[in-house]
Formats: C-alpha cells, sequence, structure tokens
C-alpha cells in the first residue's frame, strides 16, 4: 500500500519536473500534453491517471511551490507582530522560494498565461496573505508597498538571473560592458539580503496580538 503511494507520488513528481522541462523551452501555451508524454515515455493514457489536462499539472506545480508558504503563512499567523518576526517571515519566504527556484521562474515567464487560471488565483492570495503578515496590523500604503517589494525581490533575482544566462543579447549596456553574471546561489543569497533591506524601512506598529 505504502509502495503503492510513493510510486504514484514518484510518478507525479517526475510529470511535473518534465513539464516543468517543456514548458521552459517551449512556453506553457506551446506545449502539449502528447509531448508531455512522448518525453516521459508514457501514454496519454497515463499521464491522464495523474493529470487531466495542463491546468491540473500547474496546479501541481503551485501546490509544490506554494508548500513553504503555506507553511510559513500558518506560522506567522500564530505569532504577534514584531521586527523580529518580519524578519523570520521574509527568511521563511526566501528560503523556501529559493528551494524552489526553477517553480518560480515557471510561473514567472509564464504570467500571461497563468495570471488569471485558478492556480494562479490560488497563488495571488498566498502571496496576498504574506505581504500581510510581514507589514504587520495598521500598515501605511507606504508599508504595505515596501513589504511586498521585499517579498517579489525574489521575482527580480530570477530576472537579472536571465539576463545573466541570455548573455545580454540585444542590450546596450550603459556602461559598454556586460555585467558580472551570478549563480542561482547568489541571486537568492543576494535577494534574501535586498528583501530584508527593504523589510526594515517598514515602521514598527505597536504589537498587536493575533485574534
Amino acid at each position: 500500500m505504502g509502495t503503492t503511494h510513493t510510486s504514484r507520488s514518484g510518478t507525479r513528481a517526475r510529470i511535473i519536473e518534465v513539464s516543468l522541462e517543456l514548458f521552459s523551452e517551449q512556453g506553457y501555451e506551446q506545449t502539449s500534453l502528447r509531448e508531455i508524454a512522448d518525453r516521459l515515455g508514457v501514454t496519454k493514457a497515463a499521464l491522464y491517471y495523474h493529470f487531466k489536462t495542463k491546468d491540473d499539472i500547474v496546479h501541481g506545480i503551485v501546490e509544490t511551490m506554494a508548500a513553504p508558504i503555506d507553511d510559513t503563512i500558518e506560522w506567522g499567523r500564530q505569532q504577534t507582530w514584531s521586527p523580529e518576526l518580519r524578519d523570520e517571515l521574509i527568511r521563511r519566504f526566501a528560503a523556501g522560494m529559493s528551494e524552489r527556484a526553477p517553480l518560480l521562474r515557471f510561473f514567472h515567464e509564464n504570467q500571461p498565461a497563468l495570471r488569471e487560471s485558478p492556480a494562479g488565483l490560488e497563488f495571488k492570495e498566498r502571496m496576498i496573505a504574506m505581504v500581510r503578515l510581514v507589514h504587520g496590523p495598521d500598515a501605511s500604503f507606504q508599508d504595505r508597498l515596501r513589504a511586498a517589494m521585499s517579498l517579489f525581490t525574489i521575482n527580480s533575482a530570477l530576472f537579472l538571473l536571465k539576463q545573466d544566462e541570455s548573455g545580454g543579447e540585444h542590450v546596450d549596456h550603459v556602461w559598454c560592458e556586460s555585467p558580472r553574471a551570478a549563480t542561482v546561489e547568489e541571486a537568492m543569497a543576494a535577494a534574501q539580503e535586498v528583501a530584508l533591506e527593504i523589510g526594515a524601512l517598514i515602521s514598527h506598529p505597536v504589537p498587536t496580538a493575533r485574534a
């Protein structure tokens, strides 16, 4: 029984992994279920057993990517806001997203196709919850903006990383030289550092116990 469950979980994970590869190579809208099945070396019927549509696959991707966010939200809701909590929320979010950089990159690069999908809307709700936890109670618009910017620093790091990997093609460099390319590890570490710097600008409201 346990072996069967493990096998199914492993197959789902493999489908998500291969789908991400194809979505990255060809784009979400240009990739068919047939191509995913062919890359996996299985029939479409076997693929349908786990995912009926590409939207179902995307939902699986989002569930995988959102796991650390869900854990952080659940933990954060049990705490009283403080600067220390704010920083710990940012660290946990950055660490979770760093471990899932390929998934986050997929979501970032396919925003037009995913923005209004059920999975995309669910992820948006999670991000709104994270932003609210980071800025705390009675926040000004400026602090709400700082909270959002601190979390979206991860996306910005992936955007710059993609430019590094492409060699900055078709881009005129202001200083007549290409910027030094960063590794994924360097990019994610820098993202967390900058996110904490932005978060530190959030005003410190009087701590209020959460209901």
